[in-house]
C-alpha cells in the first residue's frame, strides 16, 4: 500500500509585486493555516516516510511547518524542481520515480495541478483544493512505479476553512 498526501501550499502574500512568483512568501493566514493543518495530521498519528516539495518559497515554507510538526528535519525535505509549474501527468511521473522504501509521502505543490491530479482518484468531484488543503490518496500497489492504479482512491480531504471562519 502506498499513500500520498497532496498538500497545496498555504496562502501566499502578494504584498510585494516585484517578487518573482517562486519567491512569494506566506501571508499571515498561511502562517496560521500551515502549522494548524500539520498538527491536524500529527494528531491522527501520521508518520510520513518522506516530504517532497516544489522549490517555490510558499510550498517549501509550508513543507517546513509540516516537517517541524511531524518531527522531521527541514533538511530532509526532498525538493524537486519539476513540481513547480508541473502538469498532472508530471506529478504522477514524479511520484512513480520515488523510492519504494517510502510507504507514505507528503507532496507540497500548486494548483490547478493538484486539484486535477486528485480528481483522477475520486468520484466526488473536487472543484478546488484550497490553499493548505490536503487530499489523502491511497493505492494498493507495492511499488511507486505502479501508483495511480484503478484501486487508488481519495480517502480524506481537509482544508482550513473546515476549522476556521
Amino acid at each position: 500500500m502506498k499513500t500520498v498526501y497532496f498538500v497545496r501550499h498555504a496562502k501566499s502574500s502578494w504584498d510585494n509585486p516585484g517578487l518573482k512568483d517562486r519567491e512569494r512568501p506566506l501571508n499571515q493566514r498561511g502562517k496560521r493555516d500551515a502549522p494548524f493543518m500539520a498538527k491536524l495530521l500529527k494528531g491522527q498519528g501520521l508518520q510520513p516516510d518522506k516530504l517532497v516539495s516544489s522549490p517555490a518559497n510558499r510550498a517549501l515554507t509550508t513543507a517546513t511547518y509540516f516537517a517541524e510538526a511531524l518531527g522531521q528535519e527541514r533538511t530532509d525535505i526532498l525538493v524537486i524542481d519539476r513540481i513547480y509549474e508541473a502538469y498532472a501527468d508530471d506529478i504522477i511521473n514524479i511520484i512513480r520515480q520515488l523510492s519504494d522504501e517510502w510507504k507514505i509521502i507528503l507532496i507540497f505543490g500548486h494548483n490547478p495541478t493538484f486539484t486535477e491530479v486528485v480528481n483522477r482518484f475520486t468520484k466526488n468531484y473536487i472543484s478546488n483544493i484550497p490553499t493548505c488543503g490536503i487530499a489523502q490518496v491511497e493505492d494498493s500497489v507495492e511499488n511507486w512505479k505502479d501508483f495511480g492504479s484503478k484501486e487508488a482512491k481519495v480517502k480524506a480531504f481537509y482544508y482550513p476553512k473546515q476549522y476556521f471562519e
